[in-house]
């Protein structure tokens, strides 16, 4: 990446918004089609066709957000970066447009359909808002830190821990659908390919969330994120007192001089 991530946010935050309105404005369509009264669960029938349009459309969605950091980017870790980054932009924005379009949702907590593979993903508002945040700031976190020189912002253990940060809010998302299918047919993997995943939950009314599940792996994602950033700079502090120009910050954020004494007996002061 040539030019500094900071040059090109705005740009990727303005493709992120816009790709947001190009998915609420289908999202739009499809209610006008098939809740004219308003969404609401359980889900109108939906025929087959369109349902298997909707499932291909959403990883068609996932390919276009991964494509200009892909294009900007040869590093694997960058072009992750700026997924993540366009996903949470791209996902919080389509509920603003949804509510200025359709006023919806009318609370933090209504149910929505979040993604449809391999089964419906299902849960209030807030939970994929949520996740979109940390999205955001992780990927934020790792193109400032691939900036400073940091090749691998995140190592073994975080990348564990913001994995099964990630398994555990999915598992939250799909355990009542999954097993709803699961009841009603036996077999996920060909409801997904078939694309009858929507029509297996014409019965279905979500029930109780699990937001302490949820929070938990909340919790163990921001305890990855925040183990890398204290990482990374301690080892910025440290790479900076070998090229003796290292300093430290107080609590309140100023600069203040601090004696330095190496392992040889010699001394680096740094000024104010």
């Amino acid at each position: 990446m040539n030019r500094s991530w900071r040059s090109l946010l705005p740009w990727m935050t303005v493709f992120a918004v816009a790709m947001a309105f190009l998915e609420s404005a289908v999202v739009v369509d499809l209610r006008a089609l098939y809740y004219p009264k308003g969404f609401t669960f359980p889900l109108a029938p939906i025929d087959r066709r369109i349902a298997l349009t909707e499932l291909v459309r959403e990883l068609a969605t996932m390919v276009m957000l991964l494509a200009p950091g892909a294009l900007l980017s040869r590093s694997g870790s960058e072009r992750f970066a700026w997924f993540v980054y366009c996903f949470g932009v791209w996902d919080i924005f389509y509920y603003v447009f949804l509510k200025v379009v359709l006023d919806w949702p009318a609370t933090w907590f209504d149910p929505d359909i979040l993604f449809l593979v391999p089964v419906p993903w299902v849960g209030p508002v807030l939970a994929p808002v949520l996740v979109s945040v940390g999205m955001i700031g992780l990927g934020i976190f790792m193109l400032h830190a691939r900036e400073k020189g940091q090749a691998s912002p995140l190592q073994r253990r975080e990348w564990l821990l913001l994995s099964l940060s990630a398994v555990t809010m999915l598992y939250t998302f799909i355990e009542e659908p999954l097993r709803h299918v699961l009841l009603h047919s036996g077999q996920v993997l060909s409801v997904a390919a078939s694309g009858e995943g929507l029509g297996q939950l014409r019965d279905y009314v979500p029930g109780h969330f699990l937001w302490s599940v949820f929070s938990g792996g909340c919790l163990i994602g921001l305890t990855g994120l925040v183990i890398a950033m204290r990482r990374t700079a301690h080892a910025r502090v440290a790479a900076e007192i070998r090229r003796g120009t290292g300093t430290s910050l107080k609590p309140g954020g100023r600069n203040h001089v601090e004696r330095l004494r190496l392992k040889d007996g010699n001394t680096l002061e740094n000024g104010r």
